[in-house]
């Protein structure tokens, strides 16, 4: 038996998805929980063989919960949903050292069978996906550039992230300039597009 934790925060699909999994005469869900930051907790209580997670949650993104249970509880392999199937997603979600990756469209039976697989060590994603995932460029922002730029995008003024960051203003319009030149946009609006669109914030 496939013992399955499963981390939805949509109550409705979470209950389908229990439903579904529980028909296998194979895989049993013994946990669920609706907000990333309850995963780890809880697959250190019930130990489960895999878990299953959606990569928005409250709290706790999928991704980030996924990187904790590797580093942590290594025995428990991962099964990332989503229904963002963007390359820049997929290259997290690999960076993350999720087992599998699966958008949530896919049929029923794929669910399962991606359950099964995940559980015996193999890495499931869908192939077009990861070939789109694999020439996919790197993101070219240091990690306190992405964080300025998510910032603006989020509605936050240049005093604003200043403030928050500890910053002066004039040093926060430098790394915004730099931003904007190195993604080659034509200004910042342009620049929070193209990191957004490449899924780098």
């Amino acid at each position: 038996m496939i013992r399955v934790l499963l981390a939805e925060d949509m109550h409705m699909v979470r209950g389908a998805l229990v439903a579904l999994l529980n028909l296998e005469q194979d895989i049993e869900v013994v946990a669920e929980v609706c907000s990333g930051d309850k995963i780890l907790p809880m697959a250190a209580e019930y130990l489960p063989d895999v878990a299953i997670i959606d990569i928005d949650l409250p709290a706790k993104d999928g991704l980030s919960a996924a990187s904790e249970l590797y580093q942590q509880l290594p025995c428990v392999r991962t099964l990332i949903l989503t229904s963002l199937g963007r390359p820049g997603t997929v290259r997290r979600a690999l960076d993350a050292k999720v087992n599998g990756f699966l958008l949530k469209d896919a049929p029923a039976d794929k669910l399962a069978n991606a359950v099964r697989s995940v559980a015996i060590g193999r890495r499931v994603i869908d192939s077009e996906l990861a070939l789109s995932a694999w020439e996919t460029e790197d993101c070219p922002l240091t990690p306190r550039e992405a964080e300025i730029l998510r910032l603006a995008a989020n509605g936050h003024t240049v005093a604003d992230i200043a403030a928050e960051l500890f910053l002066s203003p004039g040093t926060v319009r430098n790394y915004l300039a730099t931003v904007v030149t190195k993604l080659n946009a034509r200004n910042r609006v342009d620049a929070i597009r193209i990191a957004t669109d490449s899924d780098w914030l």
